[in-house]
């Protein structure tokens, strides 16, 4: 990836002027620390690739005097695990964002989070509440009308000093205290009417262990966490927008040791797709789809395993850039950004995903063996041997009985002509059906002199169309997941029930029949099926020599289309 300075950057969005204006002001004096703080309890989804491209692209892109954290939000024990953990390090990885040795956890800062909440105590800026959480919420009010003063609120500095100290060391069960902040209870902004600050809980952490049984919110942890680290632009999402007001309240009521500021931008949203965790959740616990790197998912590993590749997700966010107001980007867009980096990446090669048998009758020597170049455009790619015979296979939506439109029809059907992909030109004689009517082999003729593009010199009418094929003698079936949109409904998430709005078709599985050189290709490996669509090797099913083929994207935009 090409580095650009953020202050000769030509395009800048509105985060990256903030930037290039306190680069050229000598703020921080011209370091620029970024984070990106995911708490471990779910997969990563492309909701999520927008915050990390845009702060490690800051970070990036003004090296040497910068870095990019990775700080784990774990200050939820019940559901958080390790396993999430890799997971996040692998897709933050695989994105193309390096954090080098700034990996960090909210637990690492559990003692000193614990010394900043004494601080707010002996400020007289804490207390602790013995009310449960249901009394605690009713009387935080409303919008339009004001909280309620716990009646714990004025206990004594000393007495929260002490019921803090016996809330760490495990004297009161889960929920039976609490400490907040002494704010305002009747502020216009919820977030500041008291929240809370620490909470108990007897569950094992899945780094501490039992040494804790007390745990901070997020609210006061991650601003602390990102004045620790001395992050100077904290990126996150518009709906923290009015929590702003409290990561600076809590930074500047106790001895932080850096001045972080918060800068909120327009979170991701795609159509026909769902962002939530608690969704994704749902359709892993409930079968929906095959684990959450499903390749119709719309989380990091899902798009993976589907084939989409980094580079293409990161041009993908560079495109649609960042703004202060929340809108829903179609899917097509990042489709194309996935098409685009695929035909540059990818060899081309001949699969059939619907065979139809053809022979050529009029064949009467051994197989033709054909150099075919991987990429049309790009010799560095090399080729590979093919060959030609008396028996092939074509997709059947390549032969048409009687064609609605004949004029505009350049493909196979009764007496029509086509040229077969770095092959010879073919004319359809006959054709052959089965018992229910189906079209099961097709009776053609070759003509010998076509061969490299040429017209044969017995058919006066120029050969318009060139489909694909696959000899029938050297054909390898395969497994091909065909993928489509999860749902069939372009805000799934509005409706009331977004599992109705499943797409049934949104995965196929059928057979297929490609060339010999594709049979062994490995895990994760991606290639054009020539007039096909781009396909990628699964890598959780695929086995050595038996690689399964999932469809990536389609080489044209055909949802579009069909909406």
């Amino acid at each position: 990836m090409e580095r650009i300075p953020t202050t000769k950057k030509e395009h800048r969005n509105f985060i990256e002027n903030i930037v290039a204006q306190d680069l050229e002001a000598g703020k921080h004096d011209g370091w620029i620390v970024t984070r990106f703080p995911p708490e471990p309890n779910g997969y990563l989804h492309i909701g999520h690739a927008k915050a990390i491209c845009l702060s490690h692209g800051l970070a990036w892109n003004n090296a040497p005097k910068s870095r990019f954290h990775l700080r784990f939000d774990d200050t939820n024990p019940e559901k958080e695990e390790t396993e999430y953990v890799e997971a996040i390090k692998q897709d933050i990885k695989w994105l193309g964002a390096d954090w080098k040795e700034n990996l960090f956890f909210a637990s690492d800062y559990f003692d000193k989070l614990f010394a900043f909440a004494v601080e707010l105590i002996k400020k007289g800026l804490a207390y602790v509440d013995d009310e449960d959480g249901e009394t605690i919420a009713q009387k935080r009010g409303s919008f339009e009308k004001p909280g309620e003063n716990s009646p714990f609120r004025d206990r004594s500095v000393e007495e929260n000093l002490k019921l803090f100290q016996e809330m760490k060391d495990g004297k009161y069960g889960d929920g039976e205290k609490v400490l907040r902040a002494k704010i305002d209870m009747a502020s216009n902004f919820m977030c500041m009417r008291d929240p809370l600050l620490y909470r108990i809980r007897h569950v094992e952490h899945h780094r501490t262990g039992k040494e804790w049984c007390i745990y901070p919110l997020y609210d006061f942890t991650h601003g602390l966490s990102d004045a620790i680290e001395g992050i100077t632009h904290s990126l996150c999402s518009l709906e923290f927008q009015d929590n702003r007001r409290l990561y600076d309240w809590f930074i500047e009521n106790v001895s932080a040791p850096s001045r972080p500021h918060q800068y909120e931008f327009a979170r991701l949203n795609l159509d026909y797709t769902v962002m939530s965790k608690r969704k994704f959740i749902q359709l892993v616990e409930e079968k929906h789809v095959d684990g959450w790197d499903d390749p119709r998912m719309a989380t990091i590993s899902g798009m993976r395993r589907r084939g989409y590749p980094a580079a293409a997700i990161r041009n993908f966010m560079e495109q649609i850039g960042v703004g202060k107001e929340n809108t829903t980007i179609e899917l097509s867009i990042l489709e194309a950004n996935v098409r685009d980096e695929l035909n540059r990446t990818t060899k081309r090669c001949l699969g059939v995903l619907d065979p139809i048998k053809v022979t050529i009758t009029n064949w009467e020597k051994d197989d033709h063996i054909i150099e075919a170049p991987f990429h049309p455009q790009d010799e560095s790619f090399g080729s590979r041997q093919i060959t030609f015979g008396r028996e092939l296979y074509i997709d059947a939506s390549d032969f048409m009985e009687d064609p609605p439109s004949p004029k505009k029809w350049f493909r196979l059907g009764p007496g029509r002509s086509v040229r077969l992909r770095y092959g010879y030109v073919i004319t359809c004689d006959e054709f052959v059906k089965d018992d229910s009517g189906k079209v099961v082999e097709l009776k053609c003729r070759y003509y010998e002199d076509s061969f490299g593009g040429k017209q044969p010199a017995d058919l006066e009418k120029k050969v318009k169309g060139i489909i694909h094929w696959v000899n029938a003698k050297e054909a390898v079936d395969v497994e091909v997941r065909l993928y489509d949109r999860l749902f069939k409904h372009p805000n799934p998430a509005s409706v009331d029930n977004f599992l109705n709005e499943i797409n049934p078709e949104s995965l196929q599985i059928i057979r297929a029949k490609v060339e010999p050189y594709l049979s062994q290709a490995n895990p994760g490996e991606q290639f054009q099926f020539e007039r096909m669509g781009y396909f990628t090797v699964d890598t959780k099913y695929s086995k050595l020599n038996v690689p399964v083929f999932n469809r990536t994207v389609e080489l044209r935009d055909t949802w579009s289309k069909n909406v």
